[in-house]
């Protein structure tokens, strides 16, 4: 135990005592890998999030310090889990032996909480739009009950990648939802652990192409000679990439004259729209080539429509993209994809 006492300060040295968080993360540190992972598991999100960045900048924890944090554990333990309250346990092999298994297991959902919720709770690491694709399929019902047990923060993330026609009928099923039959809980249950299963055999997907011109849009110089060195390895894939430079941030490298005549052919209620949340060099570029009266309307029209979902904002600039291709394509505007040097 002295050397305990030679280690570094502790993260609340000065303060009279640990906060909870800090000592829940010494009593999981107390408990060895493979308990507190146990545990961990079945933490929500945040609470997780919280105690395990506690947990890692922990250093040179004193011993009254540990002695605190776990004398008050079992302390608390004394109080919530005596002799005067059953197991869950003990009352699943009593509930059992009276009812049988299937009415004791819906019994105790009922005290406990569905058994289901740890194995939601692995889900909300993923993608909101990765669990989107997949319950995309299932009729609206079962995408109600599969909202239902995920935390309300990252249900809407889930709802909000859904298609769009439909949101509101599965947002509707789920304010229905008084309660849910075991069969529909067994189906529930197996959806997640195919999900869960899918995610471990699952490799990670990368748009190569599009973050390749992402990175060349933003490159800070020397765009022109990055370009030929990879025509030069490799004609095809330079072609695909000129193809996904098309994004929005190069509207800021356009001269006046190219952008005046892309102004011409997108209204001014579209670029209010997306100009919102955009790079201020973008947005400088295309305010400067509008005339002075059209600045005032655009400001007013922007100001009218006030805040606008984000992916509506994507929408309307990957349609404005589309037109400033077009144009190109057609020969009616020379659209640089990357800065060039110029001399004066």
């Amino acid at each position: 135990m002295a050397e305990l006492s030679d280690l570094r300060e502790p993260i609340a040295s000065g303060r009279a005592s640990l906060s909870s968080v800090e000592q829940a993360a010494i009593v999981l540190l107390s408990m060895g890998e493979e308990t507190a992972s146990s545990v961990l598991r079945h933490l929500e999100r945040d609470e997780l999030l919280a105690v395990t960045q506690v947990m890692s900048r922990l250093s040179g924890i004193k011993v009254d310090a540990v002695q605190t944090a776990i004398h008050r554990f079992f302390e608390d333990y004394r109080e919530q889990s005596g002799v005067h309250g059953a197991s869950r346990a003990f009352l699943k092999r009593s509930l059992a032996l009276a009812l049988g298994n299937e009415i004791a297991d819906s019994v105790l959902n009922s005290i406990y909480g569905d058994a289901i919720r740890p194995k939601m709770a692995r889900l909300q690491w993923v993608s909101p739009k990765w669990l989107a694709d997949r319950i995309a399929a299932e009729h609206a019902h079962i995408q109600a009950v599969f909202l239902a047990f995920l935390p309300p923060a990252f249900a809407g993330q889930v709802l909000e990648a859904l298609p769009e026609e439909g949101r509101e009928l599965v947002l509707l099923n789920v304010a229905r939802l008084k309660e849910i039959d075991r069969e529909l809980l067994v189906e529930l249950e197996e959806l997640v652990d195919r999900y869960l299963g899918s995610l471990e055999m699952q490799s990670a997907n990368v748009e190569g192409v599009r973050q390749a011109a992402d990175i060349l849009n933003r490159l800070p110089s020397n765009r022109q000679q990055m370009v030929e060195l990879l025509r030069a390895h490799d004609p095809q894939v330079m072609s695909e990439i000129e193809s996904s430079m098309y994004d929005f941030f190069i509207l800021s490298r356009q001269p006046e004259p190219t952008l005046i005549r892309i102004l011409e052919e997108v209204p001014l209620e579209d670029w209010a729209i997306a100009l919102k949340g955009v790079e201020p060099a973008v947005r400088n570029a295309v305010l400067q080539a509008m005339p002075r009266r059209q600045v005032q309307s655009f400001e007013d029209i922007e100001r009218r429509i006030g805040p606008v979902p984000v992916s509506r904002v994507r929408q309307v600039r990957e349609e404005i993209m589309a037109q400033v291709k077009a144009l190109a394509d057609a020969g009616e505007i020379d659209v640089q994809l990357f800065a060039e040097a110029v001399v004066e």
